[in-house]
């Protein structure tokens, strides 16, 4: 059982797999006629391409970062602005694929007008020594049209110009200038030209190309990237047809970013000296204002130095405490002086040497001190009345009088010295106080100074950097590796190019067939209808007509149609009942156009025979098709008479076929108004009890199911039902609606028909044919038959 299963399951994978493959292998020889025609292409592709080669430089760009070509690094140090100036190596691979740097390629090297020569399908570029003629553009045209190639005819020294945008062919001269549609051109003779090495055997032409689309079409061949990530080389890579030509752009290539490296370097340092320059105007201005101020705060203060002035106000006031003391001294000790000789007699002499600087009174004291004593004396000899002693006591009093008068002039003295010297101490005080904020003010304008002047001399500094980096004039790519071209070509590869065009002509006619197949919604074969029907029986397949053949089998008929036919009785056969009395077949379908008249008319022609009675009933009372097999019998009274009136008899319905004896014929008669109503009026089925009587088969041609409910009205009436479906038009929709009408029980005993099946799909009958008599065609005649 396992092995039964296991085989079975490796069948059907092996049936699933044939079916995928099938539809390429009958169209094999779309396979065959487009690989030919693509090699074919491949081939005309080769010969008319010119080969190009690989031309590659490679140059090492200078890391600014470690040395003074980035002129903004000077500025680094003074504001931090230092990270701003990057030289990324993947910034300089940009800049090499500028369009700025190839539209001074294509200036520089002349490159705007290519001189051409076509020598049969080869159409090579001449340039430099090859080219006879050198192309100027004075200035280009606003011209929206296609620019064609422009035939160059040279005689002597005269030049011929047509081309198709012409409208007549223009004649001139060298180096006069030529009024194009789309450009005004000069045509130079080329000094540099060796026409014994470079002849011209063909036609020239010049193409001409508005400046910006050629500068586009070198940007694409222009390959332009890093050698590694770990380095700053760049290689430079142009796949070109003319080796010399392509050399020279590259090379110009560099040039132009060397010196679009130096302009930028220099117009940056310009401007870098530029605005150093205007800092230090700036500056200077700025550093006169401070030191303006300076000079204005010493001479508004009155000082010179302002710690040396500190100094010498803090002695100042120092010397002023001190004399202030001495004086405050000498009036307290006149002041006790006075009090005590207004306490004194004239018998009591006055102190002496106690400090005091009154010189005169000293001198009274002294004296008046002497003249006590001197009284003294008399006194002890005397009486006060004595005249020599009174002399003396007026004396003294006198004396007494003028010390005390002494003293207070010198207290009034020492008084005005004392407030002078307050007076005196008050200013130095006064300064010493105001130094804390002439300090702050002043050491504010130092340092404006000294900031000023640093910024200054840091300017003068980074000046001097400019102008030295603007004399550097290094170049910033050094070429490593000069311009070489490969030593073969590069392009066209004939390998490549041979094996995808074989590839191509595989995957075009692949994808047509794949893309139709997943498009397709239509039954194409028997395999089709098997997976749609869900095991339901098919009886048969009925092939498509070539052109030329009838749609009618005859006669002792062996073509693959009747035999076709004949294999769709056979497996009927069985699924009708065993019973003497006829049976009746319904042969319905879907809808219009699947082929159900001709396989209701073919089947009937098939089992009418000598042995067999047969019968066809048009039963599509709507839309009668039977007489469009003979167009004679059209109007003939039908069907529809013997359902409206009970009076028709059977048989003066019933015509015998002209195509086969054997076969009698009901039509569908006139259209009706009312065919529901006809048909379920019961006559019809009186009609079938007559007819089974008579006939062994009795074929029922029914409307389509879908469009209408007449077939289903009389469906219990039939043995069995054929239904029919159509390769490449029954849609797969279509299946499931009529697998709906089996499974609920509409129409029973139903068995599909595949009609219009091509050889394509037509089972083994494409393989072996049909019949003894069936032609054996050439390869040939079926290629051209398909």
């Amino acid at each position: 059982m396992s092995s039964n299963q296991s085989t079975s399951q490796n069948t059907q994978e092996d049936l699933n797999l044939n079916e995928v493959i099938k539809p390429y292998l009958r169209k094999w020889y779309w396979f065959v006629l487009t690989v030919l025609a693509m090699l074919a292409l491949a081939v005309l592709y080769i010969k008319s391409t010119a080969p190009e080669y690989e031309i590659k430089s490679q140059v090492l760009i200078k890391d600014a970062k470690k040395g003074m070509s980035s002129d903004l690094s000077m500025l680094s140090d003074l504001s931090g602005l230092g990270g701003m100036s990057t030289n990324s190596i993947d910034n300089e691979v940009e800049v090499f694929k500028t369009k700025k740097l190839m539209n001074s390629v294509v200036e520089g090297l002349n490159l705007q007008v290519h001189v051409l020569e076509k020598e049969g399908l080869l159409t090579t570029e001449r340039y430099n020594e090859s080219a006879p003629v050198i192309v100027k553009v004075i200035n280009e045209k606003d011209y929206k049209e296609t620019i064609e190639p422009v035939e160059l005819t040279i005689a002597g020294d005269k030049i011929t110009l047509q081309s198709d945008g012409f409208t007549n062919p223009i004649k001139t001269t060298f180096n006069k200038l030529i009024n194009l549609p789309y450009a005004n051109i000069m045509i130079l003779k080329n000094k540099d030209y060796n026409a014994r090495k470079y002849p011209v055997d063909g036609q020239l032409l010049l193409a001409y190309a508005p400046m910006e689309e050629r500068v586009t079409e070198y940007q694409k061949k222009m390959s332009i990237d890093l050698a590694n990530k770990d380095v700053t080389v760049i290689d430079i890579i142009l796949k070109y047809s003319n080796v010399k030509k392509a050399k020279e752009m590259v090379k110009k290539l560099i040039d132009a970013y060397n010196e679009d490296a130096i302009a930028d370097k220099n117009s940056e340092s310009q401007k870098t000296k530029d605005f150093i320059d205007e800092r230090i105007a700036i500056i200077a201005e700025e550093l006169g204002v401070v030191e303006g101020e300076k000079e204005r705060f010493k001479i508004t203060n009155r000082i010179a130095d302002l710690e040396t002035e500190a100094q010498l106000n803090v002695g100042t006031s120092a010397s002023a405490a001190a004399k202030l003391l001495e004086t405050e001294t000498q009036i307290q000790l006149i002041n006790d002086l006075i009090g005590f000789i207004q306490r004194q007699g004239v018998d009591q002499t006055l102190p002496t040497g106690i400090g005091i600087n009154t010189g005169g009174a000293s001198t009274a004291i002294a004296a008046y001190n002497q003249m006590v004593l001197e009284r003294a004396k008399l006194m002890e000899n005397a009486t006060p009345q004595n005249p020599l002693i009174a002399e003396l006591s007026k004396q003294l009093i006198s004396t007494k009088a003028l010390i005390i008068e002494n003293l207070m002039k010198g207290r009034t003295a020492l008084l005005a010295t004392r407030n002078q010297i307050e007076t005196q101490q008050g200013r130095a005080d006064s300064k010493i106080s105001r130094i804390p904020s002439q300090e702050k003010m002043f050491r504010s304008i130092e340092r404006q100074q000294q900031i000023k002047e640093s910024l200054y001399l840091l300017l003068l500094e980074k000046r001097e950097e400019a102008a030295i980096a603007m004399a550097i004039t290094a170049p910033k790519a050094r070429v490593i590796d000069a311009a070489y071209a490969s030593e073969k070509p590069v392009s066209p590869k004939k390998a490549l190019v041979l094996g995808g065009a074989f590839l191509i002509g595989l995957i075009i006619p692949f994808s047509l067939i794949y893309v139709k197949e997943i498009l397709n919604d239509k039954i194409l074969s028997k395999q089709d209808l098997i997976k749609l029907t869900n095991g339901k029986p098919i009886l048969g397949e009925i092939p498509r007509l070539g052109k030329g053949e009838t749609e009618l089998v005859r006669m002792n008929d062996l073509t693959p149609m009747a035999e076709a036919f004949r294999i769709l009785i056979t497996n009927m056969n069985f699924m009708l009942p065993k019973q003497k009395e006829g049976k009746v077949i319904f042969v319905s379908s879907s809808v219009k156009g699947e082929g159900k008249t001709f396989v209701s008319v073919n089947l009937s022609l098939t089992l009418a025979t000598p042995g067999k009675k047969v019968i066809i009933i048009g039963s599509d009372i709507r839309n009668p098709q039977l007489q469009r097999y003979n167009q004679a019998r059209k109007g003939l009274e039908g069907l529809t008479e013997f359902l409206y009136s009970p009076d028709k008899k059977i048989d003066d319905l019933i015509h015998v076929s002209i195509y086969n004896p054997h076969l009698d014929v009901i039509y569908s008669g006139s259209i009706p108004p009312n065919p529901t109503e006809l048909l379920g009026n019961g006559r019809y089925e009186e009609l079938l009890v007559e007819l089974r009587k008579r006939y062994d088969y009795i074929i029922l041609d029914t409307a389509p199911l879908m469009l209408v409910t007449d077939t289903l009205i009389i469906s219990n009436l039939a043995d069995a039902t054929l239904y029919v479906t159509r390769s490449g038009y029954t849609e797969e929709s279509l299946i499931e609606f009529a697998n709906k009408q089996i499974e609920s029980g509409k129409i029973k005993n139903t068995a599909f028909i595949l009609n219009d099946v091509s050889k394509d799909h037509f089972g083994y009958g494409n393989k072996y044919g049909y019949g003894y008599n069936a032609e054996q065609k050439s390869w040939w005649g079926k290629l051209t038959n398909k």
